[in-house]
């Protein structure tokens, strides 16, 4: 059973009496343990499949499906709050919080059951990835980009969810930073079991997926 999957998912713009497809007929599934680039130029519409799968959008036809069930049954919040995780480019991180208060707040919102101590755990996912105690209690606009998209990371994982989205995460980082960042993702699929999706045009982080999907022309398929 794929833990998500898109079926047969059709997205366009309507102009005039055209469609201009950006997804066509899309069906592909995704497994715990794996790490996916979904790989395309710049306006391939690649962050338009991401929305879909993390119900930021809706498609005009098809569906996604979330341990075989429709998301849309599930309830678009309620999937967004306690089944997925997303990391944005621009990081989202609130600017007036420090990097631990920031990791709590999705855990202030989920139904997920957690441990009673959040802020013990909030500081330990931060360790982890590579945020100290101390940087943990500034506020992250005093933080450096990458440190800040670490802080994104742990605020991703903080409710423990199967499935963890990012679109183009590295996308302000330097090659060094980039590359620690691909090694997490990499940790989190094959020693922590978590689905990691990565939407990217960078073909070093392609590389080193599990499963590369390229998206051309509205057409989804595996990379060759």
């Amino acid at each position: 059973m794929p833990l998500l999957a898109a079926q047969n998912i059709d997205y366009y713009y309507q102009d005039g009496d055209q469609r201009r497809f950006i997804l066509k007929d899309t069906t592909v599934a995704f497994e715990k343990g794996q790490f996916y680039a979904i790989l395309g130029q710049s306006g391939s519409g690649k962050t338009t499949f991401l929305s879909l799968l993390a119900a930021l959008d809706t498609p005009k036809s098809g569906e996604i499906q979330y341990k075989e069930k429709n998301i849309q049954q599930i309830g678009y919040e309620s999937y967004r709050r306690n089944d997925i995780s997303i990391i944005f480019q621009s990081y989202n991180l609130i600017p007036y919080l420090t990097g631990v208060e920031n990791v709590l707040v999705p855990m202030a919102i989920t139904d997920n059951q957690l441990p009673d101590d959040q802020k013990t755990v909030a500081y330990n996912l931060l360790d982890y990835i590579g945020i100290t105690r101390e940087k943990a209690n500034r506020l992250v606009n005093q933080l450096s980009g990458g440190e800040q998209q670490r802080v994104a990371i742990a605020r991703a994982l903080a409710t423990n969810v199967d499935i963890i989205m990012a679109d183009e995460p590295t996308g302000n980082l330097d090659e060094e930073m980039e590359q620690e960042i691909v090694e997490i993702f990499k940790e989190l699929a094959h020693t922590h079991d978590k689905c990691v999706i990565v939407v990217t045009h960078s073909n070093e982080i392609a590389q080193q997926a599990d499963e590369v999907l390229t998206l051309r022309k509205g057409v989804l398929s595996n990379y060759e």
